[in-house]
């Protein structure tokens, strides 16, 4: 985390946690509108069309939400935002949720006062480069230009496994993935880098994917999850809870397609009534009514129809689930019960 951006954000928490002690989730609701914090764009993830209309991964985490909250996953107003900028428009109240391919840290959750709501995606930090180059490691990379994004955790990742392997490197600073698949694609840097998933959106969108290769070392670990401002456990809890009922949907088995069905009437799997509302009341405990999880998985399906339908095998991403596979099919992912 830079220096400076830490200072930013800082200046801005007065104002904010009175903000947030004012109760986000009726402010939401009193707006009818969820803001959003995102990316600027960053295809599978956040991006928008040619007449403006925004789909990804993140972003209908973000409708999700917005449906569990407001009934409806299109009250949505999207903020897009750098590395630099998305703490401090999160923080300045300008959003009230932040979704944009964040890394959880200490510093993040300790020094800039956001409350980190889980993991969506298991990353970690990668390097693309031109097949033509004949490099097929990252430990050749001695000497390398590199197109870094500013404000993000790579920038340190970079410097320190350069170090650690006695290399050099010229850094070509850029602050948007749109800048960097400009810059990359001038041949102003060698290499790009950025997390392994970032880097699929970004070979995917270049005019030959197949000239392009992302190397096989892996060099740190990157949790990325939504965050909002401390100083609001209500709406943590809120937002925390619609994460949780996606990831533990798949699990369950309901689907956008069952959910109606399931939530008609109580079955025999205590866990899916408890999460839909024909058992006890879960959703008065974060100020919501029994219907929540539904409209939610209603509106974005469970977390395996979000990630196969923006970043999986059969999107131009082409992503596997890999580690990011539910904890009952091999993966690490699975969220806290619903009980």
């Amino acid at each position: 985390m830079r220096v400076t951006q830490i200072a930013a954000v800082a200046a801005a928490l007065t104002m904010t946690t009175m903000t947030a002690q004012a109760g986000t989730l009726q402010d939401v609701q009193a707006r009818g509108e969820l803001n959003c914090v995102v990316s600027t764009g960053v295809a599978g993830f956040a991006a928008p069309d040619d007449n403006g209309q925004w789909s990804g991964f993140d972003v209908d985490f973000c409708r999700a939400t917005a449906a569990a909250v407001l009934g409806d996953g299109s009250k949505v107003k999207f903020v897009p935002s750098t590395g630099k900028t998305r703490f401090t428009l999160l923080n300045s109240g300008e959003g009230d949720i932040l979704y944009r391919n964040t890394t959880v840290t200490m510093s993040r959750d300790a020094d800039l006062k956001l409350t980190f709501l889980g993991v969506n995606y298991y990353d970690g930090q990668g390097f693309l480069i031109r097949k033509e180059l004949g490099i097929n490691s990252a430990k050749d990379l001695d000497g390398a230009s590199v197109c870094i994004q500013t404000g993000t955790t790579t920038e340190l990742n970079l410097a320190d496994y350069f170090r650690v392997n006695g290399m050099s490197y010229e850094p070509v600073p850029i602050e948007t993935n749109e800048e960097g698949i400009t810059q990359y694609s001038a041949n102003r840097c060698d290499v790009y880098t950025t997390d392994a998933s970032g880097l699929a959106s970004t070979r995917a969108a270049l005019d030959d994917p197949s000239a392009h290769m992302v190397l096989p070392e892996i060099i740190s670990k990157e949790p990325l999850g939504p965050a909002v401002r401390q100083g609001d456990d209500e709406w943590a809890d809120v937002t925390r809870w619609v994460l949780n009922a996606l990831i533990n949907a798949e699990t369950l088995g309901v689907t956008k397609a069952n959910v109606a069905e399931h939530a008609a009437a109580a079955g025999d799997n205590p866990s899916v009534n408890r999460m839909l509302g024909t058992e006890g009341d879960m959703g008065a405990m974060i100020g919501l009514d029994k219907q929540w999880a539904v409209r939610a998985i209603a509106h974005a399906g469970n977390y395996a129809e979000i990630f196969e339908a923006n970043v999986g095998p059969d999107t131009p991403l082409g992503l596997e689930r890999g580690i990011n596979a539910s904890w009952v099919d091999g993966g690490i992912l699975y969220a806290a019960p619903i009980r």
